[in-house]
């Protein structure tokens, strides 16, 4: 900190964050060292502003079908900087001009699911999240690509042949199912006897 002229008995203190508590202490020094510092002050909160910390690690996918699954890192309490504090996400199809705003009231929330029947499974949303409180809203993050929820296949597997490789045995095998653009990848099958 720097050193106040000695006939000063008052000092603003800078670079304070908003809606944080402080005390102070004062030291007095002169030409032979530093004295003990004074007792702590009473607590004092700055006031609140509005937040200027955008969430990071704003991604997503997942989810069910007509599902947009929206996450991120939660801002930490000391960077609200005021009461009233929670999460805007907009999100807009790739290519549109419109963005959807929803509002998320909860200063613990990492997640938000938009639905809505017309989401295509797997179709790409670019994405931001911003925060506000009391005093107003804050900064956005930089846009993310977040893709909509797959839909379940809706082809079976062809081409099935069993061969007996012993009395308790017998080997299936099939033709895999062709990643699909509507329907996503296939994360495995299942093998059902009759």
């Amino acid at each position: 900190p720097e050193v106040i002229n000695g006939r000063t008995h008052k000092a603003t203190v800078v670079d304070l964050s908003p809606w944080v508590e402080y005390e102070f202490r004062v030291v007095a020094s002169n030409s032979v060292g530093i004295g003990e510092p004074s007792r702590p002050s009473a607590l004092l909160k700055t006031k609140a502003a509005v937040p200027v910390v955008a969430p990071t690690n704003v991604s997503g996918g997942g989810g069910s079908r007509s599902e947009l699954v929206v996450t991120w890192e939660p801002v930490p309490e000391e960077l609200q900087n005021g009461e009233g504090f929670g999460y805007i996400v907009m999100l807009r199809p790739l290519g549109s001009t419109t963005w959807t705003k929803a509002v998320v009231a909860s200063v613990d929330a990492s997640k938000y699911v938009y639905r809505n029947e017309s989401i295509t499974p797997l179709s790409p949303f670019e994405v931001k999240v911003g925060v506000y409180n009391n005093e107003g809203e804050g900064t956005l993050s930089s846009i993310s690509i977040v893709y909509s929820g797959e839909d379940e296949p809706q082809i079976a597997p062809a081409g099935t042949a069993a061969l007996s490789v012993s009395a308790a045995e017998v080997e299936v095998s099939w033709q895999p199912i062709a990643w699909n653009r509507h329907t996503g990848r296939v994360l495995g099958y299942e093998v059902r006897r009759l």
